[in-house]
């Protein structure tokens, strides 16, 4: 899904962007009017960081059935880094899309915040069931 977003033109992805300014729109958030000019920056940039939000979550899944969770969570972010830079690199090949450094940083910022996250979860899970056994 990635790959394909990334492929489309950049008239195409500024019409989706348009059209979920208009989603919201339509559900009484004004983003134009929230944002201004900002809004359509701050749609596409949501995505990314969204998009690669979720990929983290399905890499550290799939990773968590065979490795240990810090392994898993060091894998996940360090696959949607290297993956965010080849869909950045992808970019530079479509018309009207460049390539940006700061798009793979939005990227990865969304796989981290998954996998911090998780942390949190299986830190403080871990914590509980460890008060829970020692109260026995």
């Amino acid at each position: 899904m990635i790959f394909m977003l990334s492929n489309q033109s950049a008239s195409i992805s500024d019409g989706n962007s348009k059209s979920i300014i208009k989603i919201f729109k339509a559900l009484g958030l004004n983003l134009d009017s929230v944002l201004g000019d900002l809004a359509d920056l701050a749609v596409r940039k949501s995505a990314h960081f969204i998009e690669y939000l979720v990929l983290s979550l399905l890499i550290y899944n799939a990773c968590r059935e065979t490795s240990s969770i810090s392994k898993s969570i060091l894998f996940s972010v360090g696959l949607v880094f290297c993956y965010a830079c080849t869909d950045e690199i992808h970019q530079l090949f479509v018309t009207g899309r460049e390539g940006r450094f700061r798009d793979v940083m939005i990227d990865t910022s969304g796989g981290a915040t998954a996998m911090l996250v998780q942390f949190i979860y299986h830190f403080r899970k871990q914590r509980t069931f460890s008060k829970k056994v020692l109260a026995k």
